[in-house]
């Protein structure tokens, strides 16, 4: 029997299903989804909780003349099996693949490239608003999930989407929220009738009449207008979304398609701005998903039949939080700090232990950095723990809230580098050029977790202000076993008074003496500087430099305002008349593919080293 899967070419071709085949429909995109992430690795407890709404929404409106808006966007796999990608969502987070999040260049239906969280209503009213001024009469639809809404920007947007005439719809796609059978089922109730087209035709006639009637009309329009939202007010307990000037109607269940469709064919009706709250399960369909669905957030591959990852061993993360976590037993001033990334960030221990110091801010990286400052201030030692990516969008907090008063305040950056499978949106490549501009302000970035470990200690004890340590995704890599970690500013390895002198930081060290060994072999000898403070520099640094006939950097970081440039900018000035050449990231974004993949393709492996070198060095 033919899949109906297989009879989907395009979201049009919902329409010929029925309700009852639109729910088989949901079972196998379930399926297709767990394979595939079980195959890849990726986002599977939040897809898995929106299969129903994604069928609803494609079988409402009509992309890509009507605009869906995912945020963050990692809830996307159904909408791309529905938009004409499901022949290729086998490659989805592999190089040359298909993006684990949206993006305008795979799809028209994709209206706007999105990775970060918050951003979609400010994203759709944007939408909303060309087709406004180009007399466009499509649906713009944003979809936000309950944990994007603590993040500052949906409120911006939610603020001025309120004053939009019409045709702008946001679903509020709540995965956590508990609601007692009574009054949800009245809530349902009230918001289905309210939704009806009918009814809004009644209300509307009830008031002009009430209107025009002499002396009364009025204050009893009032009246019922009051009555109406103090009922609302008691069964809800929330106007927030009225308030903002929301026509606010739910909450709905979630994964029930007949009424999904419904109520969004009613709301394509309501001529102002509305706000659909429906209740959805993450990891719906798979158990192990459903039990854990933090777990099963962001996973690596898995054996489908156990729920196994295939990841092991220890990484950064991990080490970080055992390292933070002992170090607040000896000193109760030490706080961590999270923005929505306790598990990921490799701090649940340290939430067991210290709950009373454990922060957790919802996804707020820039309230984080101000609210860690505040900490600072009155006298404790907060620690911020953040994926790189993410920090970016609390820069203007690190320099006016932290660096300018230079407060103690530590920034352990995790994800720093080339991060893999998630590809444009997430690449840890932008803080150091970003960082290393702002006075008050020191940069750590080991190579091994022992490093971690002293640089960590260093940066919330021995810096007088802002700090920061960066390291990578994943676990540690080769170390020569004739290398001593020392915790000093820099380490010098390979062959003393080599003409050959290699410069780099963080795991490219690793990547630096596999080169080194190969290029013995080619008669070439190196001598490596390995950078752990990376800002500032350590003038002893340069200076080992001098007599080096040729000196090359390798920066897994942007070029544009790295320490490569920096690097070089001092070594000239203190007369350096030998070779340079420098290897960074160019002024492009680094799209998705495994971390060893795409070191080999910017040329940052022990290879592309070698081959460089040699190629240079022979000229």
């Amino acid at each position: 029997m033919r899949k109906l899967l297989d009879q989907i070419d395009s979201p049009g071709d919902l329409r010929s299903l029925t309700v009852k085949q639109l729910g088989g429909l949901c079972g196998e995109i379930r399926q297709e989804i767990i394979r595939t992430v079980a195959k890849n690795g990726g986002h599977l407890a939040s897809n898995l909780g929106v299969v129903e709404l994604t069928v609803a929404l494609h079988y409402t409106f009509d992309v890509p003349w009507d605009d869906i808006v995912w945020d963050v966007g990692h809830q996307c796999y159904t909408h791309k099996i529905l938009t004409g990608r499901r022949d290729r969502i086998h490659t989805i987070r592999t190089q040359g693949g298909l993006s684990g999040y949206p993006n305008p260049k795979e799809s028209d239906c994709d209206p706007f490239h999105s990775g970060h969280s918050s951003t979609s209503i400010s994203v759709a009213l944007g939408l909303a608003n060309a087709k406004r001024i180009n007399h466009d009469p499509g649906h713009v639809v944003a979809v936000i999930g309950d944990g994007a809404l603590t993040g500052g920007l949906a409120y911006e947007g939610l603020n001025n989407a309120g004053r939009f005439p019409k045709n702008f719809i946001v679903i509020l796609n709540d995965n956590k929220m508990s609601i007692s059978k009574n009054v949800g089922s009245i809530a349902r109730y009230l918001a289905h009738i309210r939704t009806e087209p009918g009814y809004l035709k009644v209300k509307s006639t009830v008031e002009n009449i009430l209107d025009n009637t002499p002396v009364l009309g009025a204050p009893v329009s009032s009246l019922l207008q009051k009555s109406k939202s103090l009922l609302k007010q008691a069964l809800y307990n929330n106007t927030l979304f009225e308030d903002m000037g929301f026509a606010y109607y739910g909450p709905y269940d979630g994964h029930d398609l007949e009424q999904l469709i419904s109520v969004l064919q009613n709301a394509k009706n309501i001529n102002r701005p509305v706000l659909l709250h429906v209740i959805t399960s993450k990891g719906k369909g798979y158990p192990f998903a459903e039990k854990n669905p933090g777990a099963f957030h962001g996973v690596s591959c898995f054996d489908i039949k156990t729920g196994e990852s295939q990841a092991s061993g220890d990484n950064f993360s991990k080490v970080f939080g055992r390292c933070l976590t002992d170090m607040a037993k000896e000193d109760d001033r030490i706080c961590a700090i999270t923005a929505a990334m306790e598990s990921g960030t490799g701090l649940t221990d340290f939430h067991k232990a210290f709950p009373d110091r454990f922060f957790d801010v919802g996804i707020a990286e820039e309230h984080a950095v101000t609210f860690s400052g505040g900490l600072a201030a009155g006298g404790m030692l907060p620690v911020f723990a953040v994926y790189s990516s993410f920090l970016q969008r609390s820069i203007d907090q690190v320099i006016h809230d932290a660096a300018l008063q230079n407060l103690k305040v530590t920034l352990a950056i995790d994800r720093a580098g080339v991060v893999g499978e998630d590809g444009e949106t997430h690449q840890g490549l932008f803080d150091v050029s970003l960082l290393s501009s702002i006075p008050n302000l020191t940069i750590f970035s080991p190579c091994y977790f022992s490093e971690l470990q002293m640089f960590l200690h260093q940066a919330v004890y021995e810096c007088p202000g802002v700090a920061a340590v960066r390291y990578p995704r994943g676990g540690q890599l080769f170390q020569p076993e004739d290398f001593t970690v020392t915790g000093n500013t820099y380490d010098v390895y390979g062959e003393t008074d080599a003409p050959v002198l290699l410069v780099t930081y963080g795991r490219l060290f690793s990547m630096a003496c596999l080169a080194a060994k190969k290029l013995r072999e080619d008669k070439i000898p190196v001598r490596i500087l390995k950078l752990n403070r990376i800002h500032p520099l350590d003038p002893q640094a340069i200076e080992i430099c001098r007599n080096a006939q040729h000196v090359f950097f390798f920066e897994e970081g942007v070029r544009q305002g790295g320490i490569g440039e920096h690097f070089f900018y001092l070594l000239y000035q203190q007369g350096y008349q030998g070779k340079t050449t420098l290897r960074a990231v160019e002024n492009h974004f680094v799209k998705q593919a495994a971390v060893r993949q795409s070191l080999i393709e910017l040329e940052l492996d022990s290879d592309s080293m070698r081959k460089i070198i040699k190629t240079e060095y022979q000229k």
